[in-house]
């Protein structure tokens, strides 16, 4: 993990905090630090970080360089060092200024992905601002002896581990899509002979992207099957216990029968069931349980075409197809339709990858 530091130089309780935080995380993370526009720029021309941490509120350019960053794939971690408590903020020299520097104060708060209080008097304040409600406590051991130096990077090098496991959809490069659909294709599938796949050049952050994204989207026995089917050596990663952010109303996804209910007969009324549900909502888990109703042997292709027909729901069947065709690799001789590769397609694709964002 890539760590950068960003802070003002003329605070000197901020430098201390920083430095004592860089030097805490050497074991953990490759960590830079900088306290000045020009050494900003200089380093993100050859580095970018994972996670920029901004420290301290009021500078501007450090708002900049973190939304600057955070535009080019780095997540924001915000401390603003008690500087958003209200007799910092009814000082003169803000209240002069005050709708203007709140403003982009407030926007840069809002995106950041984690904002760390030093106590629970600033979280409060920071709750009442209703800015972001995704607020950590660490106590600063700079100012307290109710938490020691090593204990405080490690609290804050668990926010940013936090941060890293939300929304890895975002994170995952396009060879661990890939094989993410692979993996799935073999769960549904039970069978490895149509694919040559091996454990090389799969990397250990791959692994826990994957498995991550897998929980979130409630389909980890499929993904551990395929896996198993494929003969991969995966690590261990218990996925239930690691922490992440969510999107406010975030639930895990439940199975389509425990949705729509249990099958009662007419595969054809089923299936088209099933798409009206994945047309309210569409979920990774429900797309796979789709894909294994389509592989069944009595599935009558000429019925569900008059049926979707009948409900005008052909169109969006065949842009279901697209997705299921990328997603989790449905053959084509297992269509009822054709595929449909348009702008409602892209729509399927941003609803279904944007599930997670923050």
């Amino acid at each position: 993990m890539k760590v950068l530091y960003v802070y003002p130089k003329n605070d000197d309780m901020v430098m201390q905090h920083v430095t004592m935080l860089s030097e805490g995380m050497q074991n953990s993370a490759e960590v830079r630090s900088v306290n000045n526009p020009s050494d900003a720029k200089a380093i993100v021309r050859e580095w970018v970080p994972d996670i920029v941490h901004c420290h301290g509120c009021w500078n501007y350019w450090v708002a900049k360089t973190g939304n600057s960053l955070r535009r080019n794939g780095a997540r924001v971690v915000f401390s603003p060092q008690g500087q958003l408590e209200p007799w910092v903020m009814d000082e003169g020299s803000i209240k002069e200024k005050l709708p203007k520097k709140v403003l982009w104060e407030k926007k840069f708060a809002e995106r950041a992905y984690s904002i760390i209080a030093f106590g629970k008097m600033e979280e409060k304040f920071l709750r009442k601002l209703k800015w972001n409600p995704r607020i950590e406590v660490i106590h600063n051991a700079l100012i307290t002896n109710s938490i020691s130096c090593q204990e405080m990077c490690s609290q804050t090098f668990a926010v940013y581990q936090k941060v890293m496991d939300s929304n890895v959809l975002e994170l995952m490069d396009e060879d661990t899509n890939n094989l993410l659909t692979i993996i799935i294709k073999a769960g549904i599938l039970g069978d490895s002979r149509w694919t040559g796949i091996t454990n090389d050049n799969i990397s250990e952050v791959m692994w826990r992207r994957l498995l991550i994204y897998a929980e979130h989207q409630n389909v980890r026995n499929y993904v551990d099957y395929g896996i198993n089917i494929l003969d991969l050596r995966a690590p261990y990663i218990d996925t239930e216990k690691i922490d992440a952010y969510f999107p406010e109303g975030y639930k895990k996804p439940q199975t389509i029968k425990n949705v729509i209910g249990e099958f009662k007969g007419d595969e054809t009324d089923y299936i088209v069931r099933m798409i009206r549900q994945i047309e309210k909502n569409p979920l990774l888990l429900h797309l796979i349980e789709l894909t294994r109703e389509l592989y069944r042997d009595n599935i009558n292709d000429e019925k569900i075409q008059e049926v979707l027909e009948e409900k005008k729901m052909s169109k969006y069947t065949g842009r279901l197809l697209q997705i299921l065709k990328e997603q989790t690799l449905l053959d084509e001789g297992y269509m009822p339709l054709d595929p449909i590769n348009d702008r409602g397609t892209e729509k399927i694709r941003r609803e279904i990858s944007e599930m997670l964002l923050i």
